[in-house]
């Protein structure tokens, strides 16, 4: 008995595999093109499986394909005697379609679409069908006609697509728009969708549509989600002022939470539009009743003024520090502000001392070791900017010691190599920056590469290494914040390192001190120094994307930025810039978002 069940078993599996192997090969028929093979491979099919409308539906593309309308229409006719599949209908309709019968073939379509007078959800499957054979004005009629006879259901997604397809924008948006009405979860997911038909450009037609669109919503609909999507219109558009005005508007009548101006204060700042970001900041301090956002938002408005202070305006600088440090005292609450502070007292006043003053005292505080750390690794900076680099590499290695394998010691680890390379202790930095090749972040482990690479480059060509100590000298004094004295360092290497390897490393230090200093000229000749002399390169990208850069934005010469931008697509593939100089480079030419 259990012998013969098995047999059974095993008989049945055999068929199966059997089965499924002919489908296969009748399958790769059809997609070779062999319409008549395949046709007798699935007409044997469906024999043995006579319910499969799958089958059915394939014997009739394939009569299609081989202009058998007649035998295709006879087979369906046959088919809805038994099953009456709304999709069927369909299905003749668009045989006699093909047949160029328009009468019999809308006759089929409406016959479809009045099913759903019984069966509104039948539209999911109808609609289906008539979007796979491009009835697109046949299916909107499905969809809409399901959505008037049974509110509940939702069909703007399909409707939205559809009428994409037909470049049918301005009803496109209203049906994403209305589709996330009704499910809000999906907001970030239509956003998306809306993103392939929006650019940069205000003045681009998508841009004009989905604002007008959205305004109009909130005329008809005042809710909150339609002032957040115009909000994120303006920051695609980089109008930072007009989201501005969305997201006071929205907190106004929430009055939950600042977190969305906080984050648009961000994107303006990483943007370079530091004056906005610097009034949305301002806006914080004024609304909020929370202390410790108030401190953020004041540390990032002196911040971003330092960012684009002249060295005239630094005393104002101080007084805003200083000011905010009488109010709220020194304390734990103030410790970024004060670790700000002392930042800008060593690298912008050159008052090191009374910066490390500070920063010790904060060092009693009773807070986590993570914020010490931070500290520390001020510091060790600080005692960097004093050429005191035994005392640096003291706090850095306690911050290694205390938080091992965690983000800030690893930073801490690549401060170590890069204080050994100042003092020209190339051998000992490289071994450092061997370990953190394999940092687990991903930033450290690009510097530490970056860095490695020059030293043995370096190292290998020229064992005095009087060319890497001159470089690490003049890479010390832009840390230091003495942008003219590196310039002139590495104009030195320049003149007396004509042929070594060194030399596209300093033409391209020197020009981002030079864009630093405001002398684009300069930056720009050094750019394309490296593009024309050293092709062969390792950093002939860097020099590519910066150039594209300066022209498009300092020179707006976006014409001439888009040669170097393309060069980087066609030519540098692996390159860490690709997906920026791709986006970039497509948005210059023109391309259709779509």
């Amino acid at each position: 008995m259990f012998l013969k069940r098995v047999l059974t078993i095993l008989i049945f599996f055999f068929y199966l595999c059997s089965y499924a192997q002919d489908e296969i090969v009748a399958n790769e028929y059809f997609k070779n093109g062999e319409f008549e093979k395949a046709l007798s491979s699935y007409k044997r099919l469906f024999k043995d499986k006579p319910n499969n409308t799958n089958y059915l539906l394939k014997i009739v593309e394939i009569e299609q394909e081989l202009e058998l309308y007649k035998e295709a229409e006879q087979r369906l006719i046959k088919a809805l005697e038994t099953n009456k599949s709304p999709n069927l209908l369909v299905e003749l309709g668009y045989n006699y379609q093909l047949q160029k019968d328009t009468i019999n073939a809308n006759k089929n379509y409406q016959k479809a679409i009045a099913t759903l007078e019984q069966r509104p959800t039948n539209a999911y499957s109808i609609g289906r069908v008539f979007q796979n054979h491009s009835l697109l004005e046949e299916a909107i009629q499905a969809y809409t006609k399901a959505m008037q006879l049974q509110p509940s259901l939702n069909f703007n997604l399909q409707l939205a697509r559809i009428y994409g397809e037909q470049s049918n924008i301005e009803k496109m948006f209203d049906s994403y728009l209305s589709f996330i009405s009704a499910n809000p979860t999906y907001l970030d997911t239509i956003k998306r969708y809306i993103s392939e038909f929006i650019t940069e450009d205000s003045d681009n037609e998508g841009n004009i549509i989905l604002r007008k669109t959205l305004l109009k919503k909130i005329q008809q609909n005042p809710d909150l989600m339609w002032n957040e999507m115009l909000s994120w219109l303006f920051i695609q558009q980089k109008d930072y002022n007009k989201a501005f005005a969305q997201e006071k508007a929205i907190y106004k009548r929430q009055q939950e939470s600042l977190d969305r101006v906080i984050e648009l204060g961000f994107i303006a700042k990483n943007n370079k539009d530091y004056e906005m970001a610097i009034s949305i900041f301002e806006y914080v301090v004024e609304t909020s009743q929370e202390i410790s956002t108030k401190l953020e938002a004041q540390l990032k408005i002196i911040e971003l003024k330092t960012e684009i202070a002249l060295p005239k305006d630094y005393n104002d600088i101080e007084k805003s520090y200083t000011s905010i440090l009488e109010q709220y005292g020194k304390t734990p609450q103030t410790l970024n502000i004060q670790k700000s502070y002392a930042h800008f007292l060593a690298f912008y006043l050159e008052q090191p001392e009374e910066a490390i003053s500070i920063l010790k005292n904060t060092l009693k505080y009773n807070i986590p070791e993570i914020y010490l750390a931070e500290v520390k690794l001020e510091l060790g900076d600080i005692l960097v900017f004093q050429e005191k680099f035994n005392q640096a590499l003291i706090y850095y290695t306690q911050i290694q010691r205390n938080l091992k394998n965690s983000p800030i010691s690893q930073e801490a680890r690549f401060r170590v190599a890069k204080a050994s390379y100042y003092k020209g202790d190339f051998k000992w930095a490289e071994s450092q920056l061997k370990i953190l090749k394999a940092s687990t972040s991903q930033l450290t482990a690009n510097d530490a590469l970056d860095l490695k690479l020059l030293i043995s480059d370096n190292r290998a060509e020229d064992s005095t290494q009087t060319a890497l100590k001159k470089y690490a000298k003049a890479d010390l004094l832009a840390f230091q914040n003495k942008n003219k004295p590196a310039i002139a360092i590495l104009n030195d290497i320049l003149k007396a390192h004509k042929t070594e390897v060194i030399v596209p490393q300093a033409l391209l230090k020197q020009a981002e001190l030079f864009e630093k200093e405001h002398d684009y000229d300069s930056a720009k000749a050094n750019y394309l120094r490296i593009i024309k002399d050293f092709k062969d390169s390792i950093l002939l990208d860097n020099a590519l994307y910066n150039l594209a850069e300066l022209l498009n934005n300092t020179y707006n010469q976006p014409e001439e930025a888009k040669p170097y931008y393309e060069t980087i697509l066609f030519d540098h593939p692996d390159s860490i810039f690709y997906v920026e100089a791709r986006k970039k480079f497509r948005k210059l030419r023109g391309d259709d978002i779509n």
